[in-house]
């Protein structure tokens, strides 16, 4: 898993890498990166159509609720990287 913690001067800040596979557009990768954003904690969410996304948050956040956000954005896959 790659998770990283950075101390920011706005507080401490997580970066968790995903995989995410199904996305085929750029209406995809936006898809995602609403449903993600919209998770509490989450600051900054990065996705690209090949996959890798990077998710910045204040907190841990729970996989279940990445796992929810992506299918809710569409029949999308969303492992940790």
């Amino acid at each position: 898993m790659s998770r990283q913690t950075h101390n920011h001067s706005k507080g401490t800040i997580m970066i968790t890498n995903y995989n995410v596979t199904g996305m085929t557009c750029g209406h995809c990768v936006a898809a995602v990166t609403e449903e993600v954003t919209a998770i509490p904690g989450v600051s900054e969410v990065k996705v690209e159509l090949a996959g890798p996304m990077q998710v910045e948050s204040t907190a841990e956040v729970d996989f279940a609720a990445v796992v929810a956000a992506v299918k809710e954005a569409g029949d999308y896959e969303v492992a940790l990287a």
